[in-house]
């Protein structure tokens, strides 16, 4: 093909004008011809779409029919016949060869020359054509020049938008210099049009760098200032066109042009501003032609941040500064206000838009501050007037000032051809305060006050400012959707709200702005005056309460603003009294709730500004400290009282039926909606120990856990202000036994139940099976782990476990569906534990991954040696497993070895676990992994008892004798003297040896030690608590006493540990037995009768008495000591935390408290524990709540079993010492330093997920009392008062 017909170039005419117009934003885009010429030369490398252009497909079929032949003989002179290439092996090296020889051929040759001339003629014909349009297009406009009228204002002249549609053209610098002399104002208008029509079809890339521009940019400068708007637009166009084009160094020269020209356009015209008969047209020439050019600006300022950290900070600097100068121009002040640049900004971009960009980042918020400091600060002060100004003219026009901004918020800027003088003031108002809101986010913008203003004396701070706001708020709140005035994202509520939900989300900023007595007494101000009964002077009373609820609940949902709220006393009350403002709030919630607020009309006193103001209450009783100061008010009570009410009446609504009128309808809603606000604040007092002993007192605790359950289901938020789920409520809940009760009445029990069997062994069926499922290589997998953490929490306390097995039997089937699911914990277990059968087994689609689960979770169960006592008695775990490990041999005879897999491992991690006593010195567990070499397990297996030795290690040196110790010389004159200040004196001596020689403590010194002291303390009217008990020790009466299955297990656990110990004799049995009985007998005496249907209290005593035990193993198994000791420790107040059986529904609690199954040492030391901890320890406290287990599940399991298992035995004496000697809250700073000392590994742990296992079923290694005996005594100086003034309430009401 050696020659193009006409009909091949009219066709790649059109395919290169195609071409072109695709590639219109790269060649536009580029500064010069020698940059457009690049772009053309790499398009293949930049452009992922060049083999798809209808031209290039072109060029690369006639390349194909004129070389095809070519190519093909090429390729086969350099093949031999017997496939291979003669010059080497290589493809590339074949296709280098031939393409090579084919250049070198004349087809070639021929084919480049025959397209080079057809493209020659195609591009001529292209530029003629341009030129003829482009002379058209001129006579078109010329003529439209003659005829064309005033236009109104509209926006097209965006940076965003694409300013180049016409073809693309280079022009010359000759021809820049003649346009540049054309634009001179001393010419006619006429030449100066057609000079910026010519303009605007160049590139702006050659434009702006030609020698000319400086000429040019003063020229078109004074043309935007042109009356005539066909010569100030298009000259604006221009500006557009360059601001889309060019990059930030020439932008921001065109940028700063526009900036001075707008600005001169203000000093030499002076437009004045609107007077309240004549508005501001936007459609008068001067005013469109600057709303269009401001309009343009705030488009640039918009975008520039995208790109702007490419490049210099001087650009930035210089575009920022251009900006200031001209918002910061105004005119002397007059007789007549003038209209501001600032003015047209504030209506084209209201909230500021471009400063919040210009502030999000570091790189332009230094430079933006930085100029504020300094040169433009009247810019911080003129909207610092504003505000105020608005504040004040709002306080004299309240009543008579027009709704500016909702006819600002109606009608769009394109629909409007006016603006009174108010709703330009409001505008401006809008945009001052969006940009004071975004400087008061930052520490540096903070800075910049106080600042002085006009009339006022002194400067005005950063506290005034939100003074200012908050009254703003006042004047203008909420209002209901019948009055739509003031409503709307551009009301002065809305506006204010914005900015101090802002500030309350940010600690620095809060603490700067909001935690203020200055700020608090505003806006606490109408509520304080409501209370003392008077009027309140605002202007809509509910709608303002409301908002003031809202802020106060944000600054309540932090710690510096629940300090603040709690312990201040910054609110003058009366004239004579301050207050804190927690107090202030609860008692105007309670008066809300009773409705007895005189200054308020009823209608105002809605059931939505009773939750509002509760809700605050809320963010602080949810909180143990919080509900330290408001118990006192007894707000559940009144909670509750309102629930019950409103519950009573939406049950005599009648229900509506279709066709009736609809206001039943909205009543029945308005009662639900306000039932479920009072039982999400009743369910709220649960996220504590004490506050849920005062839900369970409501009586509403099973209403509040159902309610709860329906919102977890739905994984709907706890509170706007909560950021963690329902798991800390869950998990307090469950560790008493009314809370249990009521979660496996809600279905809650039944569904984390088939929630786990459907992750175990279901899987997802829902989800696409695109890949085999990856085999599980964590003993949980990662699917089943939040279910197997939720049954954790769930069964972490003994009660609970005692309340959903006890007395439950397993299912043992003879046959297994498989399509059947528990629904229950005992179904778990039968189904995952106590898989002792093939039906269990073949039941299971999973049977290794899901036993192992089990085991797992069994594991976990028997670290509470309660709950491992209730699951041993009634269904022989031990046994069960023993049986498993001897089926699982290699051989049936009884020589066969033990098979080494997962399900042996586990089973002998947890017999390990359950028959050896002991803390971290005394025993040793076997560990779950396997290891590298030729043993991977080198720990004996076992199938029946003892077990082997390797698991206990050498008992501890107990000392029974200590001559010349300070104990013994100081216990020695007790025998005879009674020394006025013996308690002090033994406290004292006590912390000196414990601190100096706790080794001293242990063995006979300590129970002498411990028998005088406890002696002396009961013989004490200061110290004696409870009335000495009128038993005695009869034989006969106590052989008839029966001890249960839990307790004789737990006898032969004591035991065990005291035969490890060497402490016990060969009669101890018999002599453990015998004080157990004493003592059950005793304590059954002293147990209040109660109607409660609580599993846990118709058993006497869940579980078995520990404290006894330990007793009995520091008098060396002397029953007479123990008893007596034990008897006379039943006077004291120590015995109602350390020994949970003495409590137990005790006759000395009232009947309510004794029939809510929830024990002192929980609702009193545990609640204690995590309130010290947030104080002390706050990072613990942190990682608890967002791990969703609770400290006091920890306090209370190792409290109810005395640290059996987690500490050392000396460890274990020196607890029960410490809280005999020093008092009993010396139990909660044991438990705080305890969390201390734990601290790097909770948080380790909860990086892993693995927090409550770790704390479940490892021991506490390393700690020892004495070290932290003097933590302790620090925080006894802090918190004695408090503390052990609470536990003295153990005998009276907890209201």
């Amino acid at each position: 093909m050696s020659q193009l017909s006409d009909e091949d170039e009219v066709e790649l005419q059109s395919l290169l004008r195609q071409l072109l117009r695709s590639i219109n934003d790269r060649i536009s885009g580029a500064l010069s011809t020698e940059c457009a010429e690049e772009v053309l030369l790499h398009l293949e490398e930049t452009d992922k779409n060049f083999h798809n252009y209808e031209f290039v497909k072109y060029l690369r079929q006639y390349m194909e029919t004129s070389l095809g032949t070519v190519v093909e003989e090429e390729t086969q002179k350099f093949t031999r016949g017997d496939g291979q290439h003669a010059i080497g092996s290589g493809h590339d090296t074949l296709i280098h060869a031939v393409t090579c020889r084919t250049r070198e051929s004349p087809d070639y040759k021929q084919m480049m020359l025959t397209l080079k001339n057809t493209m020659i003629v195609v591009v001529e014909s292209l530029i003629n054509k341009f030129e003829e349009d482009q002379q058209r297009k001129e006579e078109m406009n010329r003529e439209k020049l003659d005829n064309q009228s005033n236009n109104q204002y509209t926006d097209n002249y965006s940076d965003s938008d694409s300013s180049f549609n016409q073809s693309y053209a280079f022009i010359r610098q000759e021809q820049l210099q003649a346009l540049a002399e054309k634009l001179d104002p001393s010419r006619p208008k006429e030449v100066r049009w057609e000079a910026l029509q010519a303009l605007c079809c160049a590139p702006p890339s050659d434009v702006l760098s030609c020698e000319s521009w400086s000429s040019l940019r003063r020229n078109l400068c004074a043309t935007l200032s042109e009356a005539d708007p066909n010569l100030s637009d298009n000259a604006l166009q221009f500006f557009a066109k360059a601001f889309s084009s060019s990059p930030l160094n020439v932008t921001r020269e065109i940028y700063s042009s526009l900036a001075k020209s707008v600005e001169s356009s203000f000093l030499t015209n002076k437009p004045s501003f609107p007077t309240a008969s004549v508005g501001l047209d936007i459609n008068r020439p001067d005013i469109s032609r600057l709303l269009k050019q401001i309009r343009l600006m705030n488009d640039f300022q918009k975008e520039v941040t995208t790109f702007w950290i490419r490049h210099p900070e001087k650009y930035m600097e210089e575009v920022i500064e251009s900006t200031f100068s001209m918002l910061s121009f105004h005119h002397e002040h007059g007789t007549d206000k003038a209209l501001e640049p600032i003015h047209l900004l504030a209506l084209l971009d209201i909230k500021a838009t471009w400063f919040t960009k210009w502030m999000h980042g570091y790189y332009s918020r230094t430079v933006v501050l930085g100029l504020l400091e300094g040169k433009y600060k009247s810019l911080i002060v003129a909207a610092v007037q504003q505000c105020i100004h608005y504040s004040a003219s709002s306080e004299h026009f309240t009543n008579e000032t027009i709704d500016e901004n909702q006819s600002l918020e109606q009608q769009s800027p394109g629909q409007r051809t006016a603006y009174t003088a108010k709703e330009l003031e409001y505008a401006l108002f809008v945009h001052s305060l969006c940009v004071l809101g975004k400087l008061l986010i930052y520490t540096n913008g903070r800075k910049l006050f106080p600042i002085q203003v006009r009339k006022r004396k002194d400067p005005l701070s950063l506290i005034d400012l939100v003074v200012i706001l908050i009254k703003i708020m006042y004047q203008h709140p909420k209002t209901s959707l019948s009055d739509a005035s003031h409503t709307g994202p551009l009301s002065p509520s809305s506006l204010v709200m914005e900015v101090l939900w802002t500030l309350c989300e940010r600690t620095e900023c809060a603490a700067d702005c909001l935690y203020q007595t200055a700020v608090i007494e505003t806006l606490l101000a109408p509520v304080v005056a409501l209370l003392n009964g008077q009027q309140a002077k605002l202007k809509s009373p509910a709608a303002t309460l409301t908002l003031i609820a809202d802020v106060l609940a944000r600054i309540a949902n932090s710690d510096e603003g629940l300090a603040l709220f709690l312990y201040e006393k910054n609110l003058l009350v009366t004239s004579s009294e301050r207050s804190c403002a927690a107090y202030v709030i609860v008692q105007f919630t309670l008066r809300l709730l009773d409705m007895d607020i005189p200054s308020l009309r009823e209608s105002e006193l809605s059931s939505t500004l009773c939750g509002a103001f509760i809700f605050v209450c809320r963010q602080m009783y949810n909180t143990c400290e919080g509900l330290q100061v408001l118990q006192s008010y007894r707000l559940h009570k009144a909670v509750a009282a309102a629930w019950k009410k409103t519950s009573s009446l939406s049950e005599s609504v009648p229900t509506p039926v279709p066709g009736t009128s609809g206001a039943s309808s909205q009543e029945l809603q308005n009662m639900v909606i306000w039932e479920e606000t009072l039982l999400d604040s009743l369910l709220n007092f649960s996220a504590s120990p004490k506050g849920l002993l005062l839900l369970q007192q409501t009586g509403a605790i099973n209403e509040c856990v159902s309610y709860m359950f329906s919102r977890f289901i739905k994984k709907l938020q706890v509170s706007r202000c909560e950021k963690f789920g329902y798991g800390v409520m869950v998990t307090q809940i469950a560790a008493t036994a009314p809370g249990v009760v009521a979660l496996h009445s809600s279905g809650f029990v039944r569904a984390l139940v088939i929630e786990l069997w459907s992750a175990l062994e279901c899987g997802k069926e829902d989800v696409r099976v695109v890949r085999p499922k990856p085999t599980p290589m964590d003993p949980i997998d990662r699917s089943c782990l939040k279910s197997f953490l939720s049954l954790v929490n769930l069964l972490s306390s003994s009660q609970s476990v005692w309340e959903l097995l006890g007395r439950q039997v397993l299912a043992n089937k003879s046959e297994y569906t498989l399509r059947e699911i528990p629904t229950s914990i005992p179904d778990l277990i039968d189904r995952l534990i106590a898989v002792n059968s093939d039906e269990k087994i073949h039941s299971l689609f999973n049977y290794e991954q899901s036993h192992t689960f089990g085991l797992r979770l069994l594991s976990v169960l028997c670290c509470c040696l309660d709950s491992f006592l209730l699951l041993e008695s009634q269904y022989s775990i031990c046994s069960m497993l023993l049986q498993c490990q001897r089926e699982n041999v290699t051989e049936t005879d009884t020589k066969g070895e033990f098979i080494i897999d997962s399900l042996s491992v586990e089973r002998n991690h947890v017999l390990v676990r359950v028959s050896v006593v002991g803390g971290p010195s005394e025993r040793r567990l076997p560990p779950r992994a396997l290891q590298e070499g030729e043993d991977p397990y080198p720990w004996p297996m076992f199938a029946c008892y003892p077990l082997p030795h390797c698991y206990t290690l050498d008992p501890p040196e107990i000392h029974h004798n200590s001559k010349d110790s300070e104990i013994d010389t100081f216990l020695a004159p007790c025998k005879d003297t009674k020394l006025e200040n013996w308690i002090e004196f033994c406290r004292s001596q006590y912390f000196k040896v414990m601190t100096t020689k706790p080794h001293i403590l242990t063995g006979n010194v300590l129970a002498d030690f411990l028998e005088k002291a406890v002696t002396h303390l009961c013989n004490s009217s200061t110290e004696r608590f409870f009335s000495p008990a009128q038993y005695k020790a009869e034989e006969k009466s106590v052989k008839s006493v029966v001890l249960s299955s839990v307790e004789q297990l737990g006898i032969q656990t004591c035991l065990r540990y005291g035969s490890y110990l060497k402490i016990l004799k060969e009669d101890a049995e018999q002599h453990l037995t015998l004080l157990m009985k004493h003592i059950k007998r005793c304590l059954s005496s002293q147990r209040a009768q109660t109607s409660s249907g609580f599993t846990t209290l118709q058993v006497g005593f869940p579980g078995h008495d520990w404290l006894v035990s330990t007793v009995f193993l520091i008098m060396a198994g002397d029953m007479d000591k123990s008893l007596d000791l034990l008897l006379n420790l039943s006077t004291l107040l120590t015995s109602a935390f350390i020994w949970p059986a003495r409590i137990h529904a005790s006759i000395h609690v009232p009947v309510d408290m004794a029939e809510s199954g929830i024990p002192p040492v929980y609702w009193c030391t545990a609640h204690y524990v995590e309130m010290l901890l947030k104080a002390e320890v706050p990072l613990v406290h942190s990682t608890f709540r967002m791990s969703g287990f609770t400290p006091s599940q920890m306090c209370l399991q190792w409290l109810s079993q005395c640290f059996w298992n987690y500490l050392d035995w000396q460890e274990i004496c020196h607890y029960i010492s410490t809280c005999v000697v020093m008092g009993p809250d010396y139990q909660v700073y044991m438990c705080v330093a305890i969390f201390k000392h734990l601290q790097p590994n909770i948080l380790q742990r909860m990086q892993s997920q693995e927090l409550q296992v770790f704390l479940k079923e490892e021991p506490i290694r390393g700690f020892r009392v004495s070290k932290y005996l003097e933590f302790m005594e620090v925080l006894e100086r802090s918190y004695r008062s408090m503390v052990l003034t609470d536990m003295k309430t153990v005998c009276n009401p907890v209201d």
